[in-house]
This record gives structure tokens, sequence and C-alpha cells, in this order.
């Protein structure tokens, strides 16, 4: 085992489901995993893409226990039913019980059907978070929203279930593509528009060596992230509230994903372009400046990401936003912006701003 690799920890306080995110080069090869298991019964979960990069890493570090993997496809359109029922189908077929242990080696599609297939099985079994994509270190593995997609809409069949720990080991990045990393990113901007203005602050002027993985900046990109959504988790466990403010750009990107069938545009990037609508959007509404529009533009360019979303009829993507769990009693909710890191949930907007910016953006597009 590796000695102390942990460089820095995130503490996620829910009581008696509080759990750590440990962060740091190798912690996938330290002590920490066998101590998070519930029992001696094991079951990882990888698709075919992460599997021959750092399975036999994981399996290395679980030593003599009865563990057994399932390798799934790669790929958002794979977050299904049919997938979930390949791992009750394993798991019921090897004679799991209630003290076995889900581990999920992955991105954000495995994490979240992994989690949901824990949150499921015999009415709830552990699971461990071991994410090995940027946007899973420090969004979807954190906050215990497990969950599949429906044709009809992402994310529509889910559960909260919180995770014994996260390993966010940053030696798996080194073999992250760089449209995945940058697609990461977009989560990373997104905490400091929301919430974090001193971090939106130290991204414009760090950019450079997060994108050159530094490992330092990364660190720190991955602490920070992950320390802003546990702060707001912490606060609003079953997004009653407060949380719903960690989906700025998601009912935008979620309707571009569906649209495009979960397979031409990857979750960071439909969120880069769904951020810049709400911005936009927000201008407005005259609730922000356009010179602060044009900075959380300027800084998802700056990455690479797309600012504006494929061209998509805008009665189409009308209605793909109707179908969104932060809408109440048939009126679409939004999180829109009244300055960087400062963001409301609110159905109090003027449809016609809607209108006009979704008029704006795909009537273009």
């Amino acid at each position: 085992m590796t000695e102390n690799p942990v460089s820095r920890t995130v503490q996620v306080d829910l009581s008696e489901r509080s759990y750590s995110i440990a962060i740091g080069a190798d912690v996938l090869s330290s002590d920490l995993l066998p101590r998070h298991l519930a029992g001696d019964q094991v079951l990882v979960v990888t698709n075919e893409t992460v599997a021959p990069l750092h399975l036999d890493r994981l399996l290395h570090a679980l030593g003599e226990r009865h563990v057994e993997t399932l390798t799934l496809p790669d790929g958002e359109r794979f977050k299904s039913v049919a997938t979930l029922e390949r791992i009750y189908d394993h798991l019921i077929e090897a004679r799991f019980d209630r003290s076995c242990t889900l581990i999920a080696l992955g991105g954000g599609v495995i994490g979240d059907i992994t989690g949901f297939a824990a949150a499921t099985y015999q009415r709830g079994v552990s699971y461990i978070q071991v994410p090995t994509t940027l946007l899973a270190m420090v969004d979807s593995s954190v906050g215990g929203k497990t969950g599949v997609n429906h044709p009809q809409g992402k994310n529509m069949i889910g559960a909260f279930h919180q995770p014994r720990l996260v390993l966010a080991d940053t030696r798996t990045l080194d073999t992250l593509p760089d449209r995945e990393f940058r697609a990461g990113l977009a989560e990373v901007v997104k905490y400091g528009v929301i919430q974090d203005y001193a971090f939106f602050q130290w991204l414009e002027r760090h950019l450079d060596d997060v994108l050159a993985r530094n490992p330092e900046a990364l660190a720190h990109v991955i602490e920070q992230s992950c320390r802003d959504k546990a702060r707001v988790v912490a606060a609003d466990e079953r997004e009653s509230g407060q949380r719903a403010l960690l989906n700025l750009g998601h009912t935008f990107g979620h309707a571009i994903e569906t649209a495009t069938g979960y397979s031409e545009w990857l979750h960071g990037e439909a969120v880069a372009a769904g951020m810049c609508m709400a911005a936009w959007m927000s201008v407005r509404q005259g609730w922000m400046a356009q010179t602060a529009f044009e900075r959380i533009r300027g800084l998802l360019e700056a990455t690479g990401l797309p600012t504006r979303p494929p061209a998509i009829p805008p009665e189409r993507f009308r209605s793909l936003m109707a179908v969104d769990k932060k809408a109440k009693q048939g009126r679409l909710r939004l999180v829109l912006l009244e300055g960087i890191g400062n963001a409301v949930v609110t159905d109090n907007f003027a449809e016609a701003s809607l209108e006009t910016t979704l008029a704006h953006y795909l009537d273009a597009a």
C-alpha cells in the first residue's frame, strides 16, 4: 500500500451519512478502499474504457476478498434501465447480500448507475465512488444523486443515496482525453459562477495551469469544487431549495443532451452552452450586467468549451425544458444570475426573456 497518498480531504457533513472525499495521487493504492467496505462481498462496476487502465490497481488494493467485476459499455446512452438490470442480474446470480459493497470505477455514468443500483438492491446497500474523470471528481461523485436516463428526459429515474467514501485519485486523470477533461471544467466554472466569486477570479488567473494539468492547480480545482458542492449538499441534501443552484445551465443543457440522443454532446459541453444561455437570459431580465456575461462566456471559451447549442427547433427545445425536475405544478423554474457568484432559483422570470433567449441561440444556431 502507498503511504499517506492523500494530499487533501473534504468532509461532506450529513450526520450519520457523512463521508470523506480523499484527493491525491495514488489514493487508489492506499488502504482507504478496503477500510471502507461494508463486508467481504464486493462488486466493482466499471466500463470498457476505464477497466484496462485502472481496474488492476483497484483490485490489487482490495486484496483477498470475494470481488466480482462487471464491465459495461461506455457512453451516456447506456445510462439506462436496461443497463441497470445487468447490475441487478450480476448481484443476484452471485448471491450478494445486504452486507455487500458496490464500487463505481469510472466517470459520471458509471457513478450514477452504480449508485442507483446500490440504492435499490435489497432496498439499499453500500457503495464507494472512485471517479476517473474530472467531471465525476468535482460533481457527480459527490452528493448522493444517483439515477438513469429515460428517452424523454435525463436523470428522470433515480434516488438520493450517499456513498461511504469518494476516492479522487488524480493519477487517473493522466489518461483522460482532452475533450473529457475540458468538459469537466464546465462544472468547475459553474461553482465560481453560482456562489464563489473568488474561485471564479482564481480560474481566470490560473486557467493555463489548469489546462496544462499542473498537479497543484488540479488538486486545488478538485478540492475547492468539492468544498463548494459539499457546503450546498450539507445544507440541502435532497434538493428542496438551495441545492437546485447546482443546476445552473442544466435545464438548458439537459435539453441539448436529450435532443441529441445522449450521444453527440458530452454533459459538460451541454452545461457550458446552457450556462451561457442562462447568463444571457439573466442580462435580458435586467438582473446582471452584460460585462459579467462576457466574462462567463470568455472563461468558458478559453477552456475550449462550446458556448452555443446545436441547431434544435425552438419549440422542441422548449418542450424538452418542460421535462425538468425543478418544475413545480407545471411552472418551469430556472437557475439564473444576479451577478457572478450570485445565483437564484426562480420561476419569477418574464416568459418573453426565455423566448428571446431561445430565439437568439436557436434561430441562429
